[in-house]
């Protein structure tokens, strides 16, 4: 394997540190080893912790995860097929930082709302044109309105 002329640099718009920034800042990511930092877990226990998640997303994010060796998957030879999925050895790197992570959001929370709320009321008062500039892409619907 060749060896890299330069260090890895996820402010390097072509380098590959970047797809994997992208992979553990995933909302769903950080849920789900959030769950599997507890123990193994059966795909339903998984969807039934993790409220809100669709069955296409879960299945798309332990995939990803597995390919990228952060999650293993064991089989069970049985009918009905039996499968766990846990954190593998580097999985459980990420257990520290994504659950201080997840602390400090539900810490801060009462803050963001404050503030999101205080920002809102401001793009509430500009002409609609302005508002619609201001506001974020999820937010441009109740401000059209």
């Amino acid at each position: 394997m060749p060896a890299r002329s330069k260090a890895a640099s996820v402010m390097n718009a072509h380098c590959l540190s970047r797809v994997v920034l992208s992979r553990i800042a995933d909302k769903w990511t950080a849920l789900i080893i959030h769950v599997l930092a507890t123990g193994t877990r059966r795909y339903a226990e998984l969807q039934r912790e993790i409220g809100g998640i669709s069955q296409k997303m879960l299945t798309q994010t332990l995939r990803s995860l597995e390919r990228d060796g952060l999650v293993q998957r064991k089989v069970y030879p049985e009918v009905p097929p039996k499968v766990e999925y846990a954190l593998s050895k580097l999985g459980r790197t990420l257990i520290e930082p994504l659950q201080a992570i997840c602390r400090w959001s539900e810490k801060h929370l009462s803050e963001l709302e404050a503030n999101r709320a205080r920002a809102n009321s401001r793009v509430a008062t500009l002409p609609p044109k302005q508002a619609r500039l201001r506001a974020s892409p999820s937010e441009w619907r109740t401000v059209a309105a």
